[in-house]
């Protein structure tokens, strides 16, 4: 059995200063949202994240940025921040932008025990600067290192007290590379099952990446509503 903590502020405590943080989600789907606002309240700082976005101003981590709790950001896409346009702007925030599918696969190398890859994403721009390429059957690639955390946070939608997850549809997303690239991966799920309730024939992600979990609802704010006439 796993730790199974009551609270999540208990779920973030040995998150430190200084830590190098991946959190799940794309947009504001499926990300881990009571574990980011325990750590809003706990005020950790320095702490550099690997995420496919920043949230929005309000909401996910966008408030972890609007803490100054973030040194570093790594991810693919910032545009629905302005506070966080306003801190790269300011030289307040460190920013590491890489291809969504490179990120994807360094991340996933992480959690494979790869420690490099080469790509064909970025061969020619100004990411390829400083980076070693190379050439296979006449086309060039760019060498890619991995990615790892100290602490990895996750959301899925069932988990059991093993550790196993399952993940709802598009809410899967980054989540399970994510979890499996954490020193120590910190689940938030919406329904806690006993083991053995789960089929294992439908896990996403095995109890062996997954050190703690927590129960929690969420609130699933949505980006931008759209609605038809």
């Amino acid at each position: 059995m796993k730790k199974i903590c009551t609270s999540f502020q208990e779920a973030v405590v040995d998150i430190h200063d200084g830590a190098t943080l991946m959190v799940g989600g794309f947009g504001l789907c499926g990300i881990p949202e009571n574990l980011i606002l325990a750590l809003a309240e706990k005020g950790v700082k320095d702490l550099t994240v690997i995420s496919n976005n920043c949230g929005i101003d309000e909401w996910g981590l966008g408030l972890l940025l609007n803490n100054k709790q973030i040194k570093k950001m790594i991810g693919s896409y910032v545009g629905e921040n302005k506070e966080f346009e306003r801190q790269v702007l300011t030289g307040e925030l460190e920013v590491e932008l890489t291809p969504q599918g490179t990120l994807a696969e360094k991340i996933r190398a992480g959690g494979a025990g790869i420690p490099a890859f080469y790509t064909p994403a970025g061969v020619g721009t100004p990411i390829a600067e400083g980076k070693e390429t190379k050439v296979f059957k006449g086309r060039e690639y760019l060498l890619e290192e991995a990615l790892t955390a100290d602490f990895s946070l996750v959301r899925a939608w069932k988990g059991d007290k093993m550790g196993n997850l399952v993940y709802h549809k598009t809410a899967r997303n980054f989540n399970p590379m994510i979890a499996a690239a954490g020193g120590v991966t910190i689940a938030e799920v919406e329904t806690l099952y006993e083991i053995g309730e789960l089929d294992p024939n439908f896990i996403h992600t095995p109890s062996i990446y997954v050190q703690a979990i927590i129960e929690g609802s969420q609130e699933k704010r949505i980006e931008r509503l759209t609605i038809s006439k």
